[in-house]
């Protein structure tokens, strides 16, 4: 009998080989998988809502945030409780009021969204007892690498229900300024 080097032999068998494969799991399609199942949709696009501009804030509708940090310069911090809102887009809406140790004040009119990391904006500011519209202001990520503790804990502690990426209720986020929210609630833990 004769005998073939070991390359020749394996190069007339692999054919066979192959053609017995192809005949038991069938043909080799390089399709892949979709990208997505067939029932996930497209989610729609969020698209923010009008902001209308509130009233200034009297002295009496203000809550001091008990906040986690101490502010640089020592500023204390307070939110129109009368008019803070939640909007039919989901965004809060809110009247910021920092006021530093010798009485200065400097108030915003801000929006901040729910989301995973939460976003806020500046829509006015105030001068002489008014409001001030900010042209083209934009959406601003939260972030502490940029030092922006106040918007975080905002997001974090009071205005969002932690882990819901959702607006708490208003008079949910009036008690959590005053410092009356429990640790359980704050966790995103159900309560028992």
């Amino acid at each position: 009998m004769p005998r073939f080097p070991l390359p020749l032999m394996l190069a007339l068998l692999l054919p066979s080989a192959m053609v017995s494969a192809e005949k038991k799991f069938g043909t080799f399609i390089d399709e892949g998988e979709p990208a997505a199942p067939a029932s996930l949709q497209e989610g729609k696009q969020w698209e923010e809502g009008r902001a209308t501009l509130p009233p200034w804030p009297a002295d009496g509708d203000l809550v001091e945030l008990k906040l986690d940090f101490r502010s640089p310069g020592n500023f204390r911090y307070f939110i129109d409780g009368r008019h803070l809102r939640v909007d039919a887009d989901e965004v809060v809406r809110y009247t910021l009021v920092a006021e530093a140790p010798s009485g200065t004040r400097n108030v915003t009119f801000e929006g901040l969204r729910c989301t995973a990391q939460g976003t806020y904006r500046q829509y006015a500011y105030g001068s002489n007892k008014a409001f001030i519209p900010v042209e083209e202001g934009d959406w601003q990520p939260i972030s502490l690498q940029t030092g922006d503790r106040l918007h975080k804990e905002l997001h974090g502690h009071f205005l969002c229900v932690p882990r819901a990426f959702a607006p708490r209720p208003v008079k949910d986020m009036i008690r959590a300024f005053k410092g009356q929210v429990q640790l359980r609630e704050n966790a995103g833990f159900l309560s028992d």
